[in-house]
């Protein structure tokens, strides 16, 4: 069984279809949620509209200073989908 810094991989790999697609899925929703980090900082009378997604794990557990680790945790928990749209390159 393979350990990560982040929990079980085989656990982590239930939710994708290789190691590549489940590193693609983590640096998507990292990116997402470093978003959510960023507008959180501005004050909300100077926000604009925006599309960053908020953390889907509770705010209450988790560290706001990495997203990663969020993103990881939202996947764990089986809150992020993940549909192959193509089969391979052609």
């Amino acid at each position: 069984m393979s350990k990560t810094v982040f929990g079980d991989l085989d656990e982590l790999l239930k939710h994708a279809d290789s190691k590549f697609s489940l590193v693609n899925i983590v640096t998507k929703r990292a990116r997402q949620l470093n978003n959510w980090i960023r507008i959180q900082q501005i004050p909300p009378m100077e926000r604009r509209e925006s599309f960053a997604s908020e953390p889907l794990v509770s705010l209450d557990t988790i560290n706001p200073n990495k997203p990663v680790s969020i993103a990881v945790d939202e996947i764990a928990e089986g809150k992020i989908a993940y549909v192959r749209t193509r089969e391979g390159i052609k």
